[in-house]
Protein backbone atom coordinates (compact mmCIF):
# COMPACT_ATOMS: atom_id res chain seq x y z
CA UNK A 1 0.00 0.00 0.00
CA UNK A 2 1.76 3.71 -1.07
CA UNK A 3 1.42 6.49 1.09
CA UNK A 4 -0.69 8.41 -1.05
CA UNK A 5 -3.45 5.69 -0.64
CA UNK A 6 -4.23 7.20 3.09
CA UNK A 7 -4.08 10.62 1.82
CA UNK A 8 -7.14 9.82 -0.41
CA UNK A 9 -9.17 8.43 2.78
CA UNK A 10 -7.66 9.85 5.70
CA UNK A 11 -8.06 13.67 6.80
CA UNK A 12 -7.82 16.34 9.56
CA UNK A 13 -10.74 18.49 9.59
CA UNK A 14 -11.05 20.52 12.87
CA UNK A 15 -14.71 20.68 12.27
CA UNK A 16 -14.79 16.36 12.67
CA UNK A 17 -13.81 15.28 16.39
CA UNK A 18 -11.54 18.34 17.13
CA UNK A 19 -9.49 17.43 14.21
CA UNK A 20 -7.96 14.00 15.20
CA UNK A 21 -7.57 12.06 11.85
CA UNK A 22 -10.44 10.73 10.56
CA UNK A 23 -11.55 8.13 7.73
CA UNK A 24 -13.28 10.48 5.11
CA UNK A 25 -16.38 11.00 4.93
CA UNK A 26 -16.93 9.71 8.40
CA UNK A 27 -16.69 10.16 12.20
CA UNK A 28 -14.82 7.43 12.89
CA UNK A 29 -11.53 7.87 13.87
CA UNK A 30 -8.00 6.03 13.11
CA UNK A 31 -7.25 5.99 16.53
CA UNK A 32 -10.33 4.20 17.04
CA UNK A 33 -10.00 1.78 14.05
CA UNK A 34 -6.78 0.74 15.33
CA UNK A 35 -8.15 0.30 19.03
CA UNK A 36 -10.77 -2.38 17.25
CA UNK A 37 -7.93 -3.82 15.62
CA UNK A 38 -5.49 -4.12 18.71
CA UNK A 39 -8.66 -5.81 20.56
CA UNK A 40 -8.67 -8.61 18.08
CA UNK A 41 -11.24 -7.75 15.81
CA UNK A 42 -11.29 -8.50 12.22
CA UNK A 43 -10.76 -6.23 9.40
CA UNK A 44 -13.88 -7.95 8.12
CA UNK A 45 -15.89 -7.42 11.80
CA UNK A 46 -15.32 -3.99 11.55
CA UNK A 47 -16.54 -3.63 7.77
CA UNK A 48 -19.42 -5.96 8.44
CA UNK A 49 -20.75 -3.56 11.52
CA UNK A 50 -19.30 -0.02 9.75
CA UNK A 51 -20.86 -0.92 6.00
CA UNK A 52 -19.34 2.17 4.34
CA UNK A 53 -16.16 0.75 5.43
CA UNK A 54 -13.67 -1.00 3.11
CA UNK A 55 -10.74 -2.72 3.43
CA UNK A 56 -8.66 -0.61 1.97
CA UNK A 57 -9.87 2.56 4.67
CA UNK A 58 -8.81 0.22 7.49
CA UNK A 59 -5.31 -0.60 5.56
CA UNK A 60 -4.75 3.61 5.14
CA UNK A 61 -5.76 3.88 9.14
CA UNK A 62 -2.65 0.62 9.81
CA UNK A 63 -0.58 2.54 7.00
CA UNK A 64 -1.27 6.29 8.28
CA UNK A 65 -0.19 5.66 12.15
CA UNK A 66 2.71 3.76 11.16
CA UNK A 67 3.79 6.66 8.98
CA UNK A 68 3.06 9.27 11.55
CA UNK A 69 5.22 7.26 14.21
CA UNK A 70 7.88 6.79 11.34
CA UNK A 71 7.88 10.82 11.04
CA UNK A 72 8.39 11.58 14.69
CA UNK A 73 11.04 11.41 17.40
CA UNK A 74 10.55 9.59 20.61
CA UNK A 75 12.55 10.77 23.71
CA UNK A 76 12.94 8.20 26.83
CA UNK A 77 11.00 9.95 30.21
CA UNK A 78 13.40 9.51 32.95
CA UNK A 79 11.42 8.92 36.20
CA UNK A 80 12.78 7.09 39.92
CA UNK A 81 9.38 5.19 39.20
CA UNK A 82 9.36 3.88 36.19
CA UNK A 83 11.42 1.61 33.77
CA UNK A 84 11.91 3.02 30.34
CA UNK A 85 12.50 0.22 27.63
CA UNK A 86 14.43 0.96 24.55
Amino acid sequence: MKTQLFDNRIEINTEILAGKPVIRGTRLSVQFILKLLAQGVSISQIMSEYNKLTKDDILACIMYAAETIDSNMFYPINSSTDEVYS
